[in-house]
């Protein structure tokens, strides 16, 4: 561990927190020498620094994988799986340092922190479980005298780009997936979290991966692009998953289709929520309210657009203003904290170009809509906007930022022709009592994930993953998350006398 900062926290082992990139083993610089700043969005202030990686370090990265591939491929599934259990193990071991990086590198407060490494553990115990659920096939054919079978395999390398949000969470669910198929993975982690990458793959090491298993390449904004197109170029890496905007994941579409590399692409989101008339205001209230602010509205599943039926709108949107007056704003590591900053100050600025877009174009700012201009950090108001319409930016983009929506509408047919205009189809929610109405919702919302009376959808076990310009291809589930890293290879064996 080095670094050129004083850190404004105490860690418990201070041996789980690194500033290197991580290749076979070894923590290691760029070529180049080149640092950048780790910055806490709670202060402004740098705590930390990273190698600024760029294409020349790519290679000693993927085949140093390659190598470890060619050896872990052929270890039993349950010596992989002995291996992800004792990471998930030494992952819950270390929650309350993995908790305070994560604080101070997304803003978050401890309570969602420890959310998001409790929601994440649960990806390294169940594709612990996966590895072992990995099976082939044996049928009779059509034609005589013969069999089918079918065996699994992994892809090779894996390469992954992981957002900031969920930097846990999203490392977890590509790597876990991946070891547990008998794949080996480089991770790029998002400039703005790679510690807590760097951390988790101390981890994997004590776990006892093989030198290789698990690779990080850290970089700064400006080297991503290049970084992240030398991963996808290069012909070892057969697979690459990506997390983030739909803009960037059409580019590492493209740059992976020259390779025909497999990929797994999960894009923005502009997600709708519908509330009925019938709706329980109670449970519908408490799961929006965690939905929408969880993060200041940094998650791509998070609520975009809430439309709420005529008969309770007023008097849904004027509780709502209650409850969000209580969020208490402020650093992520302050007890009193439930909502903290955004992440970086780019979020600060979309947020207010999409705020001055809406009240240009006719909405109502009914709470917010500014910076907190009296805090060194990334703060923005928690903003309530109604009188929505489908020309302003708001309605047509993903926000990923602390501000909340409302759409009046009359009829579901209505509610689901608005909710599905959108090229978008991640997640929609929506909540009502009336069994029929739910299973039509179920069914008619064009997403890839709906919620029924509940906010969380997300699970280990459940597949994540949406439609349309959300991306395709599926992380976590039974069978499918383990299958994106994996090829099937069909035998046919001829034998005489069989009939």
């Amino acid at each position: 561990m080095t670094t050129k900062h004083e850190l404004p926290f105490q860690l418990n082992n201070l041996e789980i927190f690194h500033t290197e990139s991580f290749i076979h083993g070894e923590w290691v610089k760029s070529k180049s020498g080149k640092s950048f700043e780790v910055v806490d969005p709670g202060t402004g202030k740098a705590w930390a620094e990273c190698p600024i990686n760029d294409a020349s370090d790519v290679d000693n990265a993927v085949k140093s994988c390659n190598e470890c591939f060619q050896g872990y491929k052929k270890l039993s599934p349950r010596a992989r799986a002995q291996m992800l259990f004792k990471w998930d193990s030494l992952i819950r071991e270390h929650r309350e340092d993995l908790a305070t990086l994560l604080v101070y590198e997304t803003g978050k407060p401890r309570a969602e922190a420890y959310g998001e490494i409790d929601y994440s553990t649960g990806f390294t115990w169940w594709f612990a479980g996966e590895a072992e659920r990995i099976q082939g096939t044996v049928f009779t054919p059509a034609a005589p005298d013969r069999r089918v079978f079918t065996i699994k395999q992994p892809l090779g390398v894996a390469a992954a780009l992981v957002p900031w949000n969920f930097p846990i969470a999203m490392v977890l669910r590509k790597a876990g997936a991946a070891l547990a198929a008998g794949c080996t993975m480089v991770v790029k982690p998002s400039p703005e979290t790679p510690i807590t990458c760097l951390a988790l793959a101390y981890l994997a090491d004590k776990a006892g991966f093989p030198k290789g298993a698990l690779n990080v390449l850290t970089t700064d904004l400006d080297k991503t692009p290049e970084l992240s197109e030398a991963l996808c170029r290069h012909p070892l890496v057969k697979k690459v998953t990506f997390t983030g905007s739909t803009r960037v994941g059409k580019l590492v579409a493209k740059l992976c289709s020259d390779g025909l590399k497999k990929v797994t692409l999960e894009l923005g989101g502009n997600c709708p929520v519908l509330i009925f008339d019938d709706a329980s205001i109670d449970q519908a209230m408490g799961q929006l309210l965690a939905l929408k602010w969880r993060h200041a509205g940094q998650a791509c599943i998070t609520a975009n657009r809430v439309y709420v039926q005529a008969g309770i709108f007023d008097k849904f949107v004027e509780r709502w203003n209650v409850e969000t007056k209580k969020l208490v704003v402020g650093h992520g590591a302050e007890k009193a904290t439930t909502m903290g900053p955004v992440t970086t100050p780019r979020s600060i600025d979309r947020a207010l170009s999409l705020v001055e877009d809406a009240k240009a174009k006719g909405a109502n700012i009914l709470m917010g809509g500014n910076k907190i201009s009296s805090s060194q950090g990334y703060f923005f108001e928690p903003t309530v906007i109604t009188g929505i319409t489908p020309n302003m930016q708001i309605a047509k983009e993903e926000i990923f930022a602390p501000i909340c929506t409302f759409i009046k509408f009359e009829t579901e047919d209505e509610a689901v022709k608005a909710a599905n205009d959108t090229s978008m189809g991640l997640a929609s929610y929506c909540f009502t009592k009336n069994v029929d109405r739910t299973w039509r919702l179920f069914e008619n919302l064009e997403a890839g994930m709906i919620g029924l009376n509940t906010g969380n959808s997300s699970a280990a076990e459940s597949p994540f993953g949406g439609i349309k310009e959300s991306g395709y291809g599926k992380e976590s589930g039974k069978d499918v998350a383990v299958a994106e890293y994996m090829i099937t290879k069909t035998g046919t064996l001829s034998v005489e006398g069989l009939v």
